[in-house]
This record gives C-alpha cells, structure tokens and sequence, in this order.
C-alpha cells in the first residue's frame, strides 16, 4: 500500500520561471518600442530592421550579463553565509544545537520535542539543517547564475524576434506602426497568461499588468520617435 503521493509544487520552477519571463518580456517591449520608435522618425525598412536586430543582439547578450552578475552575487553570499555557518558548527556545536531548537520552538514546537528535533537533524546534516531554517536556503530558493543567464538571453531572444518579424512582413508608415504595437500587446497578453499559469497566478491580472506597461513603453518611445523625425 502506497503511504505517500507524488507532489509537484509551483515554487520549484521559481529559479527559471522569473529569467524567462523578464528575458520575454523585455525582448518584446524593448524590441516593439525600438521598432515603433525609429518608425515613427520615418527612416526607411533597412535602418527599422538594423535597429531592431542590433536591439535584439544588445538586449540579449546584456540581459545573460546582467543575469549572471545578479545571480553569482547571491550565489556568493549564500557560500559565505555556509562557509561561516559550517565553521561554526566545528567551534561551537552545542551551542549550535541550542540556536536550531529554539528556532523549532518559535515555530510552535514544544521545548522537548523541539530538541530531539533539533538532535536528530544535527546528527543527520547539520549544515543543511542550519541552511534550511538559519538562512533560509534551499535547493529551491538557492541562486543558480548560468541558468538564469541561458534562460534570460533565450526568452529575451524569442521575445524579440516576435515584434521584429512582423516590422519584416509590414509595409512602411503607419500600418506597420499599427501591426507591431498590436502584435506586440498580444504577444504580451500571452506571455502574461503563460506566465501566470505556470506560476499558478490570476491570469487576468497579470495580463492586465504586462500590457498597461508595454503599452505605456511603446507609446512613450513612439512618441519621442515621431518628435525627432519632426524636427530632423
């Protein structure tokens, strides 16, 4: 007879979930306001699509640096926070023990059991056992820079092309300014809603969110873009 089930928790996929839809989301709200913005000057279709790959190269390759660089710096206080927690534990072990029991007590445990707790997961792992519940670092939360970097410059990649082929396939002026800012606020809508279902949020608001600020980001770069082909 089966004594446990099989369970798949949401907040696993945090580590790659949050890389892929910024990386997403940036690609296509930087690359569509770009497009929109160097459109609205009224520059012809080489100088458009010049602009939106060299967007999407830049935009890739800083959104894996910036990635990294964020992510190895959590990963360098979280092995500094062990390597100090792990000496510790070899100067002071009973005092050790005691700091792990109270914090079981303060989560409701009574102060006998929370010290048999505390003896049997010191015995086991004392390292992981102080990671988990003095730090707070677990397999799930714990920082992982190559993925994020990878997951970022892909999602930011595909989010890119998206607005960018359209600008290819649109005629000049106004209709491709049209087509790429409401191809664009699709394909924001649909990231918002992959994004908040596998996350298991409210789809409804996080589509309404993604859009009002890609919206707000086109408009704003398709504006600047209008006044500067005015006055050039």
């Amino acid at each position: 007879m089966r004594t446990t089930h099989p369970e798949h928790h949401l907040v696993e996929r945090i580590g790659w979930l949050r890389a892929a839809v910024l990386g997403a989301n940036d690609g296509i709200v930087s690359t569509s306001s770009l497009i929109l913005g160097v459109a609205a000057a009224a520059q012809g279709r080489s100088e458009i699509i010049l602009a939106g790959v060299a967007g999407l190269v830049a935009g890739a390759m800083s959104m894996a640096a910036g990635e990294y660089v964020s992510v190895s710096s959590q990963a360098d206080t979280e092995a500094a926070d062990l390597a100090r927690e792990r000496a510790e534990l070899e100067a002071m072990p009973e005092l050790e023990l005691l700091e792990l029991a109270r914090i079981y007590e303060q989560r409701g445990l009574e102060r006998a059991t929370a010290e048999e707790v505390a003896r049997q997961m010191m015995q086991k792992d004392p390292l992981g056992a102080h990671a988990r519940n003095e730090l707070g670092i677990t397999h799930i939360s714990a920082a992982r820079p190559v993925q994020a970097a990878l997951t970022s410059a892909a999602t930011f990649t595909a989010g890119a092309l998206m607005p960018l082929l359209v600008a290819v396939f649109m005629p000049l002026g106004q209709v491709m300014i049209l087509a790429v800012a409401i191809a664009s606020l699709f394909f924001l809508a649909a990231l918002g809603a992959i994004g908040a279902r596998a996350g298991g949020a409210a789809i409804g608001k996080a589509v309404l969110r993604v859009t009002f600020w890609g919206a707000a980001a086109m408009a704003v770069t398709a504006g600047i873009g209008s006044l500067v082909g005015t006055v050039v």
